[in-house]
């Protein structure tokens, strides 16, 4: 099972680190990350494996929402499956 997290706002030292921290407190394991500064723009998009989360999912998306209301930046965690079949054609 795998979740992807988007993160978007202004551009700030540590946006990465943080968040990947967050979802180390939930053992969950970043698997793939990209990123993009446009000119003070921070976008990342991280996959995540959650098939060894120390609690629910529901609990992480909202911590790292709240994370990103502290940070100034929008998170939003999404479950695969979702993502999948929102972008499906």
């Amino acid at each position: 099972m795998r979740a992807v997290v988007t993160v978007i706002g202004k551009d700030a030292v540590g946006i990465l680190a943080k968040v990947s921290t967050k979802c180390a407190e939930y053992n969950a394991n970043v698997v793939e990350v990209t990123q993009s500064v446009l000119q003070e723009l921070f976008a990342m998009i991280m996959l995540v494996d959650i098939s060894k989360l120390n609690s629910d999912f529901s609990t992480l998306s909202d911590d790292l929402t709240a994370l990103g209301e502290k940070m100034g930046v929008k998170i939003h965690t999404m479950h695969e499956d979702i993502f999948n079949c929102m972008h499906h054609i």
